[in-house]
């Protein structure tokens, strides 16, 4: 490939020799966006970013001799993302099989028009952008191609979502999985429960570093999201062909909410009413009451989330609960016997089984972390396997729907390198090569039972990433690795050509640094992104590949 075709995610399959000696195309002034039914969106995109980056109008065509022309064809075989873009002399052509694979296309044109294409406005004087010439066939590997964002720990205001949706949108991914609630604080306003928002947003100081770190910033932190600042995140996110996946987490992680409504939280062995937003990290031990009046709060929840996020699934956390209350809780172990079941898991099953029914009833679907599987995997639900591959097996093995995420290789809070220039250094190393060589489907599924993952998802944990610096730094440029994986069809991990990646990572950084993200160096931390005296918590050893 030259420089200009350096793409990332690769592409299923290229040729730079084209019939007609393969002579590129020349954009100018002059050159109009031809869009056929249906593209108007996708003109719209191309205008406001590709020329407002090169300072071209691409004006409606008419009669101009040089074309950017759009257009769907559903007839296309390999579903609706999937996509061919062919730059000649006479033309530049752009062809979905549905709006979203058409959007799909006018990234990679993005690509190959250079990284100044990725800029807000025009930095050179040049009236002429040389598009090389190329064929491209493309469709992605999952229709999954996702990344969680936790603004539970720290918040990240509107206009940083919207940025990370535009750097996902550059990167083919199409989930965003908002991790909207935990026990450090609540992000989302549910106006029959003003409490949620009042109370539950907001922490009196926050950690710095892991929890045995001991730096404090003793000021509150805190901040959430209006339904209208939520309908300007889910339409922006639309207008990109992403969803977002919300995440409301029950019946463990949710002090915060408890905090607000102590009537929430298990009475009969704790006094819930001195409950404060958590101000560390962890697992907290208090948790959700499996009683009626907390099912019927939740269900009050759920009906204004489905009127703000209109995605087929719907995450209810279900990770990490911790059963100490529940088992000193007369009211739990009565509602056990009351319901037949064997213990406390089956108690937690009970529960999210409980939102499984609720939500399949208004025609959406649950997922949960792997933890679900424990008492019995609720009906209709799916799974978001994180730790390890284990749960994301069995889940497929018994029928349901997957996401894998396994911590041990995409969870971009994981330090980066073992030096110790590192900042805040947390789980495993999980360099760029290590993410490069993640393979999403456990080896150990059959063909049909492989079916059943749906795709894969990075995630952002932010307990210490206390700002967009910070997430950028994490997160980039492992996150074009994962994007990679998530949509090109690359070969057996030990096969795959990361030197090659590498190479076209070259050319991606300097997109990137036209986006102005704070990305890792291959070389490390630049000095202002040190966190010297930080502490965080390494986990020696590296995990199994598989």
């Amino acid at each position: 490939m030259t420089s200009e075709t350096e793409l990332v995610p690769a592409p299923s399959g290229i040729a730079e020799a084209l019939p007609g000696g393969g002579v590129g195309h020349v954009l100018d002034a002059g050159t109009e966006v031809d869009a056929g039914p249906g593209t108007e969106r996708v003109a719209q995109w191309l205008r406001a970013t590709v020329g407002a980056a090169t300072g071209l109008p691409l004006r409606p065509h008419t009669d101009g001799a040089s074309r950017v022309v759009l257009r769907i064809d559903p007839q296309e075989a390999d579903g609706p993302e999937a996509y061919d873009l062919v730059v000649d002399e006479r033309l530049i052509r752009l062809r979905g099989a549905g709006e979203a694979g058409l959007f799909y296309a006018a990234q990679t044109f993005r690509q190959l028009l250079g990284p100044d294409a990725f800029r807000r406005a025009p930095v050179t004087s040049r009236r002429r952008w040389d598009v090389p010439a190329v064929g491209i066939r493309d469709a992605p590997r999952f229709r999954w191609r996702g990344l969680l964002l936790d603004v539970a720990r720290h918040f990240m205001p509107k206009e940083g979502i919207l940025r990370q949706l535009d750097l996902m949108a550059a990167h083919k991914l199409n989930v965003l999985h908002f991790h909207l609630t935990d026990d450090q604080g609540w992000r989302v306003e549910i106006r029959r429960y003003p409490k949620l928002t009042e109370t539950g947003s907001w922490r009196a100081r926050t950690k710095f570093g892991h929890r045995a770190s001991p730096l404090w910033e003793d000021k509150p932190h805190g901040g959430f999201y209006t339904q209208d600042d939520i309908r300007e995140i889910v339409a922006y996110a639309a207008e990109r062909h992403i969803t977002v996946v919300p995440e409301i987490d029950v019946p463990g992680h949710s002090q915060a909410a408890i905090a607000a409504y102590p009537e929430l939280g298990n009475t009969d062995v704790v006094d819930t009413t001195a409950l404060p937003v958590w101000d560390t990290w962890g697992i907290s031990a208090n948790v959700l009451a499996p009683t009626d009046n907390t099912l019927r709060f939740y269900e009050g929840v759920f009906e204004e989330v489905l009127e703000l996020f209109p995605s087929e699934f719907v995450h209810v956390g279900g990770d990490e609960c911790r059963k100490d209350q529940w088992r000193r809780s007369p009211a739990a172990q009565a509602r056990i016997e009351e319901l037949g079941l064997r213990d406390e898991d089956a108690l937690q099953s009970w529960f999210v089984g409980h939102f499984d029914t609720w939500l399949s009833a208004r025609g959406r679907r649950l997922i949960g972390w792997d933890e679900i599987i424990e008492g019995g995997l609720a009906k209709g639900a799916a799974v978001s396997s994180w730790r390890g591959y284990a749960g994301g097996v069995a889940a497929a093995r018994a029928g349901h729907d997957v996401v894998m995420c396994p911590e041990q290789y995409v969870y971009l809070d994981h330090r980066q390198a073992a030096g110790e220039e590192e900042p805040v250094p947390i789980g495993f190393v999980r360099t760029l090569e290590d993410v490069y060589r993640f393979e999403p489907v456990p080896a150990q599924l059959t063909e049909d039972e492989a079916r059943h993952v749906l795709g894969t998802q990075a995630n952002v944990w932010t307990e210490v990433m206390e700002d967009q610096g910070r997430v950028d730094y994490q997160t980039y440029p492992r996150l074009a690795a994962f994007a990679e994986v998530a949509w090109s069809d690359l070969p057996a991990p030990a096969e795959r050509d990361f030197a090659g990646f590498e190479r076209r990572m070259s050319a991606h950084y300097r997109r990137l640094d036209a986006l102005g993200v704070g990305y890792r160096r291959p070389a490390g931390p630049l000095p202002w992104q040190r966190r010297p005296g930080v502490l965080g918590r390494p986990i020696e050893g590296a995990p199994p590949n598989r």
